[in-house]
C-alpha cells in the first residue's frame, strides 16, 4: 500500500489475492479499497493447493491489461510467476524473508517458492541481508535489483503530530506477525520479568498469526497476564503504536521490517534482538537498544533502562526518527520501482 501510494501517476496499480475457503478477508483488501487505490480481485480457492487459480489470474491478467505482476511471499511468487508465464507478461518477486521454520510441510512450501522466485524476470530483495540470501538460494546475479523498503512517512508524520492516546500503564508494544520467526514467545518472557518490579506497564501486541493462540494460552500461565493485551489486527494500528513508550522485537529472522520502519518514523524508542535487517535500521546507543540475539537477560535490562532513563530514551528516539526520514521514504522507494517497471515494460 505504501508503494501504491506514493508511486507515479504513471503507473496505476491493482491488487489481486487468493482467498480459501471460509478465510477471513484480508485487512488489506478492506484498506486498498477504502483508500481508492485501484481494482481488486479476490480469487478464489477450493484448497491451499488449487492450481485452478493460476488459469484465473491469468484470464484477470489479460482482460485487465495488466502490463506487470508483482508478487510478495512463496505463494504469491509461485501463483503469480505461473500466471504471469502463461499471461505473457514479466513477474516481479520481492522477498520479504525466508522463514526459518522446522516444519516440513512450510519448508518444502518455501523451497518451491524460491525455486518460482529466481525465474522471475527480476528480484528485488527490500535489504542486503536479503540481497544475500536471494543470492544463497540461486537468484541470478542478472535479474537482482536492491530496492531499499520504505514505510509511508506522510501517514506516519500525519499520526505523530496528534495527541497521544492516554493510557493507565505504560505502553510496550509489538506490531506483526505472531509467527515463528517473529519469536513473540521471548517479549513475553522479558516483559513477565520486567514486571515484577515495574508493575505500571502493560504489553500491547498487534497483529495475528498462526501462532496467536499458543501464544496467548502462554501468556495466560505467566503471573502478569492482566497486563498482556492480544489485539489482532487493528485499523488504529498507527494510533495504538503513537500510545508506545517501547517498541520491542525478538524476531531471529527479518528483511527490514516495516513496523520497525513506523515506531522509529513515529519517534517510539525502540529495544530489539541485534540481527540482519533490524541492524540496518537501529544502532545501539545511537538509534536503538540492541541486545545480542537470544540473550533475554540483557533484553531485560535494555528494557529496564529504556524506561528509567527517559532522558537518554528520547535522543535515541529522535535520531531514529531523523535517521528513518531521510534514508527510508516510501516516496524513494516507489520512485525506484517506478523506473524498473518502465524499464521492464520498455523491454517487452
Amino acid at each position: 500500500m505504501a508503494l501504491c501510494r506514493n508511486i507515479s501517476k504513471e503507473v496505476s496499480c491493482d491488487l489481486a489475492v487468493t482467498v480459501e475457503q471460509q478465510a477471513e478477508r484480508l485487512e488489506l483488501v478492506n484498506e486498498f479499497r477504502k483508500q481508492g487505490l485501484g481494482s481488486v480481485f479476490e480469487v478464489p480457492m477450493k484448497h491451499r493447493f488449487d492450481f485452478a487459480v493460476i488459469d484465473k489470474l491469468a484470464r484477470i491478467i489479460v482482460m485487465e491489461r495488466i502490463q506487470i505482476i508483482h508478487t510478495h511471499g512463496y505463494k504469491s511468487d509461485i501463483v503469480g510467476l505461473l500466471a504471469a508465464r502463461r499471461a505473457g507478461i514479466p513477474c516481479v518477486c520481492t522477498p520479504h524473508g525466508f522463514e526459518n521454520s522446522s516444519d516440513l510441510k512450510l519448508k518444502l512450501f518455501i523451497w518451491a517458492g524460491c525455486k518460482a522466485m529466481i525465474r522471475a524476470d527480476r528480484i528485488v530483495p527490500l535489504s542486503q541481508q536479503l540481497m544475500l540470501d536471494s543470492r544463497a538460494v540461486g537468484a541470478p546475479e542478472e535479474k537482482l535489483r536492491y530496492i531499499q523498503n520504505g514505510v509511508d512517512l506522510s501517514e506516519v508524520e500525519e499520526e505523530r503530530l496528534r495527541p497521544k492516546i492516554k493510557t493507565e500503564k505504560r505502553r510496550i508494544g509489538f506490531v506483526g506477525q505472531l509467527i515463528s520467526r517473529k519469536n513473540v514467545h521471548d517479549i513475553l518472557d522479558v516483559f513477565n520479568t520486567l514486571h515484577q518490579d515495574h508493575s505500571d506497564i502493560e504489553l500491547v501486541l498487534l497483529g495475528d498469526g498462526n501462532e496467536r493462540a499458543a501464544l496467548e494460552a502462554y501468556a495466560y500461565t505467566l503471573p502478569s497476564r492482566d497486563d498482556i493485551h492480544f489485539y489482532g489486527f487493528r485499523d488504529d494500528r498507527l494510533e495504538l503504536l503513537h500510545s508506545f513508550e517501547l517498541f520491542v522485537m525478538t524476531s531471529t529472522l527479518e528483511g527490514i521490517p516495516r513496523c520497525l520502519m513506523e515506531a522509529c518514523a513515529m519517534g517510539v524508542a525502540v529495544a530489539a534482538y541485534d540481527i540482519p535487517g533490524v541492524d540496518q535500521l537501529v544502532k545501539h546507543n545511537v538509534t536503538g537498544l540492541l541486545a545480542p540475539l537470544g540473550d533475554k537477560s540483557r533484553l531485560i535490562e535494555l528494557w529496564r533502562q529504556a524506561l528509567e532513563t527517559p532522558e537518554h530514551t528520547s535522543a535515541l528516539a529522535r535520531a531514529a526518527r531523523d535517521f528513518v526520514n531521510e534514508q527510508y521514504s516510501a516516496a524513494r522507494m516507489a520512485a525506484e520501482y517506478c523506473s524498473l517497471f518502465k524499464e521492464l515494460r520498455d523491454e517487452q
